[in-house]
């Protein structure tokens, strides 16, 4: 398959090309440029964009929950900060959380 520019990929998926450019944004489909800067979709692109349709679809997603699940993927920080909220959440109240986390920032 030939490269596909932002109008044939959006018409082939049926994302729009500015929801094309967010997507790239978001860091979840990004496209190859040519060396003017021209952004090509090839097939591993435009079934990351088939996929995330039907994921979207199946388990009722925004695409800002997938954007966040994505960022969890690549900063460890943030991941650890959640994982350690999460935790805490089932373990103590809320107000004991949140006296938890003043009393860590005026440690600090």
């Amino acid at each position: 398959m030939e490269d596909a520019t932002v109008g044939v990929a959006a018409a082939e998926t049926g994302w729009s090309a500015r929801m094309l450019r967010y997507l790239e944004e978001q860091r979840l489909v990004v496209p190859r440029r040519t060396p003017s800067g021209y952004r090509v979709y090839g097939l591993r692109e435009l079934n990351q964009l088939r996929s995330l349709r039907e994921l979207r679809t199946r388990f009722r997603l925004d695409l800002g929950g997938i954007a966040f699940a994505a960022r969890l993927r690549r900063e460890p920080e943030l991941s650890a900060a959640v994982d350690g909220w999460l935790a805490a959440a089932h373990d103590i109240s809320w107000i004991e959380w949140e006296q938890r986390k003043h009393e860590q920032l005026l440690a600090a």
